[in-house]
């Protein structure tokens, strides 16, 4: 494969990166896709075909932990998935209103609307506003979490995908 396609490869690898930042691009997605172009276009070959398996397990992995553990942190919290689902609908919703600062405030009111209202009518509950606190809070580390799970596997894809262009004998011209 020519020096000019794995550096190509190598940036496609790198925007995947953003996308872990920008929600409506696919990041790890498109690292997958990266992986794939790559072991099509330099032949193939078993080498080649054993870290594009791996690429799109760490992929899935990451994935699945993204949207697991702030749905775990939500619920430990009192919340429900409910509450979590609302709030990652209005950030959808908000991120268009509001471009790239909606979204972090559409899942806080969210979840925070979601529990309120949930809660508000509770008669062990004193005050739904301040009872809405703690599983806003939990759900946030659970995101913040799950953001950091997500770089953790982009990174793990990249090292991978880049042991695997050098062990079948790519040169980036870099390094």
């Amino acid at each position: 494969m020519p020096e000019w396609q794995l550096i190509l490869l190598g940036l496609v690898m790198l925007a995947g990166f953003a996308g872990i930042v920008i929600p409506m691009l696919p990041g790890l997605a498109l690292m997958v896709l990266a992986a794939l172009w790559w072991t099509i276009a330099d032949g193939g070959g078993s080498g080649r075909w054993l870290v594009f398996v791996l690429i799109p397990l760490i992929a899935i992995g990451g994935t699945v932990l993204k949207y697991m553990v702030p749905a775990k942190t939500t619920a430990q919290a009192g919340g429900t998935t409910t509450t979590l689902v609302l709030g990652f609908a209005l950030a959808i919703v908000l991120f268009f209103v509001i471009p790239v600062v909606g979204a972090p405030i559409g899942f806080v009111l969210g979840i925070y609307g979601g529990e309120w209202w949930r809660l508000r009518d509770d008669p062990a509950v004193p005050s739904a506003t301040k009872a809405a606190w703690p599983s806003t809070k939990a759900a946030l580390k659970g995101v913040a979490l799950g953001a950091l799970i997500e770089g953790v596997a982009a990174v793990m894809i990249l090292g991978t995908w880049i042991i695997g262009v050098k062990a079948n004998g790519g040169d980036f011209g870099l390094f």
